[in-house]
Order: C-alpha cells, then structure tokens, then sequence
C-alpha cells in the first residue's frame, strides 16, 4: 500500500491535526487555556484555511478509488472552513458562561469532527466512504446541538435531531443496499456503469434521495429544522444552516451526476417536485412565525429550494452557480444569526431564560443598535435577492444555470416565490426601523471577535457580488 497517497488528503489531514491540538490543549492547558481557547482554535482554523485555499489541480484518487480528491471538492472545503471558522468567532461570548466555560473545548472538538465528516462525504468516491463521513458528521452534530442541555429546549433539540438522523439514515442505507444488490458493488464509477434503471434501482434512488433530503431540510423531510433551529444554541444554528446544508447539498450534487448519471430523467422529475415544495410551502409558513429562529429556520428550507436550482440541471453550469450560491449564503446567513447572537448574549434573562428571541424584540432596534440593524438589513436584503447585494447575483447565476437547462417553468416558480419571500423579510426589516417598542433592546458593544466575524459577513455581502474574479475562480476549479 502506498502511505503517501495520504498526501492527497491535505484538508483532512490538517483539520485532523488541528482536532488534536485542540484536544490536548483542553486536557492539560487547564484555566489558562480555557480563556484563550477561542483565540487558540481561530488561529488554527486560519492556519488551517491558508494552507488549503488552493485545491489540488487535478482530480487524483486514494485508497482504491474510495478517495477522490478533485478541485471543485477542494473549493467547497475551504468555503466550510471559511463558515466554520466565523461559527468559532461569534460563539466566543456564549462559551464563556457559566454554563458552558468548563466544556468550550468539546464544542470546538466536537464541530470539527463534523467538518471533517463533511470533508469525506465530498470526495468520497465509494457509498461506504461516504455513510462514514455522514455519520461522522451527524452523531457529533447531535452533542452540540444538546450542548445548552438546561435551557432553550436544547435538550429537545438534541433528541430530536438524533432520532430524524437515525431514521434519515437508515432509509438512506436501505436505499445503498439495494444498489449493491443490484450492481455488485459500491464503487460509485462502477455503480454508474451497472445502472439499468430497474425497479429496485429506482427505489434505491428515491432511498438514498430522501436520506439526503433530511440533511438538506429539503420539504417534506423539514419538520425537524424549526424544532431544532430554535431549540440548539443560536451558533450551532447558524453551524447547521450554512456548513451542514452546504456540505450535504455538493454531495447531493455530486452523487446525482456521477453516479446516478443514467437515471438522470427519474430523478429531475423527483428534484423537480421536491424544489417546488420546498420553496413554496417554506415560503408560507415563513410569513405565520414570531420567532427569529423559527422564522429562519424556514428561510432556510426555501434557500435549500434554490440550491436544488443549480443540481437538477446536471451540467457544470449548475455546480459553479451551486457552489457560488453556497459562499453567497453563507456570508448573509451567517450575518443574521450572528447579530441574533450577539442580541441573545447580551440580553439573556435570569435563570436560563432565553431573551430577545421573537420578532417583536426587534422593534425600534434601529434606535438602540444602528450598527446591527444596518448589518441585519443587508443579510435580508441579500437572502431576498435584492440588487446590488451579493444575493442578487447568486440568485440569479442559479436561476440562469435551471433556464438554461430547460426548466423554465420551475425558474418562474421560483421567480414568484423570490417576491413572496422578499414580503416576509420585509417584515424583519419594518420590525427594526419602524414598529415602536415600549422596552427596546439596549444599546450594548460586542465583542472584537464577534465583530471581526460580522464584518467578514458584511464584506462578504458587499462583495462577492461585483467582484466577478470569485465566480471566474470557482468556474476554473470546476472546470
């Protein structure tokens, strides 16, 4: 066996390294590490980021083919550790309470094991590979989903997610089981030549779509993300809306066009439907919330509507718009939840109490925070598609890759649905600068992490739009 094919595996290897140091710094660095253990896993992640921006160059293969190391996959792990790391710094405040100093360590180990899961899940090239990395991922989602286990139904949320992942993921085994059955292997390159489209073959299809569909929140798997959304800690939120949903759909996006490649006309039909539903019914219950959390929760599913635009094309058009649309999410997403967080942090009530979490918390935030407000302002302006901010154009980069692969009529459904969905972010927006309130949040300073993390946001926001070098940079990589 050749050791140095390991070398393929940069990303993983050093986010593996960095999950180490993080470790044995939380055993033995004892109080001292505990105050600087924020500062410590950013630095990390930086370095981390710095070493892997570049992908590989060509696509390579490890471990007979189990591995796959191609340049588009390259750039997606980056843009997860990019997240990731703007999770670490806008959860700094929360880990330093009471309630969780003691135990900040395992909720950095814990979420980078999950990154690194993702990591597998987008260059596997075997379903076992890939199971593995999914479950890496999921069971230590579960714990930091958990880890506010005496407040804001967190608990719940924990217990709900796991019980949805272990359901999603058997139906999701069930499914491979009948394409190994079916074609003698779990090779995804010899899957892809042993297609005939048989009944089971469809099965397995419709299986393993809808075990992926969980992850993504895609409608009608979504009846956990709201529970969970507003149960977990306001970081894991913003963790599992942006890193998770964006590792799960490229790997949708990959399996669908390389290994189910032959089926391709039975599973457009099916990701037809599921975009559809997606987009309008999160749409309309959107509109019926009254907690943040919630109501982002279904900001969430509809936005996973529109990355099923850039998969159900097939074509490279579709991935570069897919990946795109994922770095424009999450510079809006991660911007909302912070200032959610930041609000959160700095407002919560007594014994465990949590604060400033509904909609009408916001009144007259304008008057109070302008800062965030204005920062809050553009995130929704971005997630509604509102030019000249950067979601304008990730919208319709996707838009155009589904017109210009025939289905016209699904891009006008979701034209329309883009109007409902700007309605609702309105809303917000109409909270925080016009609606009175006869106690409004306080005026208060977060801290410099925090703010270095929503300024990254916030440029990301402003730019990612009209600097046209990032979509050229992503269209080379999947080329």
């Amino acid at each position: 066996m050749d050791y140095l094919q390991i070398l393929y595996m940069r990303p993983e290897v050093s986010l593996i390294a960095i999950t180490v140091m993080l470790f044995i710094i939380d055993l033995y660095a004892g109080e001292y590490g505990r105050r600087h253990f924020q500062t410590i896993a950013c630095v990390l992640m930086i370095i981390h980021i710095a070493l892997n921006i570049m992908p590989l160059g060509q696509t390579v293969e490890a471990f007979g083919g189990m591995y796959h190391a191609v340049p588009m996959a390259g750039t997606v792990k980056s843009i997860l550790s990019i997240g990731t790391l703007i999770v670490f710094m806008q959860s700094g405040r929360w880990l330093r309470t009471d309630e969780t100093r003691h135990k900040q360590g395992e909720f950095y180990v814990l979420t980078l094991f999950t990154l690194t899961g993702m990591f597998f899940m987008v260059s596997s090239g075997n379903f076992l590979m890939f199971v593995i990395g999914l479950e890496l991922a999921s069971i230590p989602m579960s714990c930091i989903v958990a880890f506010d286990k005496y407040k804001h139904h967190s608990a719940e949320a924990g217990a709900k997610f796991i019980l949805t992942t272990l359901f999603s993921s058997g139906l999701m085994m069930y499914g491979i089981s009948f394409i190994y059955g079916t074609t003698g292997t779990l090779y995804f390159a010899d899957v892809t030549a042993r297609l005939i489209g048989s009944t089971l073959q469809i099965m397995a299809l419709v299986f393993f779509f809808t075990g992926l569909g969980f992850k993504i929140s895609l409608v009608p798997f979504h009846l956990w993300t709201a529970d969970v959304y507003e149960g977990a800690p306001t970081g894991v939120t913003a963790y599992l809306s942006v890193v998770s949903k964006g590792a799960a759909a490229f790997s949708l996006l990959f399996i669908l066009v390389k290994v189910f490649a032959p089926m391709v006309a039975q599973w457009q039909e099916l990701l037809y439907c599921v975009t559809v539903a997606s987009i309008t019914v999160a749409n309309l219950f959107a509109i019926r919330q009254h907690n943040i959390k919630r109501f982002l929760a279904f900001s969430s599913i509809s936005q996973a509507g529109y990355l099923m635009l850039g998969v159900i094309g097939a074509d490279g058009q579709g991935a570069v718009a897919l990946v795109y649309y994922i770095l424009v999410y999450m510079a809006a997403n991660l911007a909302a939840f912070g200032v959610i967080a930041t609000i959160e942090q700095h407002t919560e009530g007594g014994k465990g109490a949590p604060a400033k979490l509904e909609i009408a918390d916001y009144n007259g935030l304008y008057l109070t925070n302008p800062r965030l407000t204005l920062l809050m302002t553009l995130a929704l302006f971005s997630l509604a598609g509102i030019p000249p901010f950067a979601g304008f154009f990730s919208k319709f980069f996707i838009f155009a890759a589904a017109f210009g692969a025939g289905f016209r009529v699904l891009t006008f459904i979701a034209l329309l649905n883009t109007i409902i969905s700007l309605y609702y972010y309105l809303l917000i927006v109409k909270a925080m600068y016009i609606r009175p309130n006869e106690a409004p949040i306080p005026a208060f300073r977060s801290d410099t992490a925090s703010r270095v993390g929503m300024i990254i946001c916030l440029a990301g926001i402003l730019l990612l739009g009209i600097v046209s070098g990032i979509y050229g940079w992503l269209g080379a990589a999947a080329l």
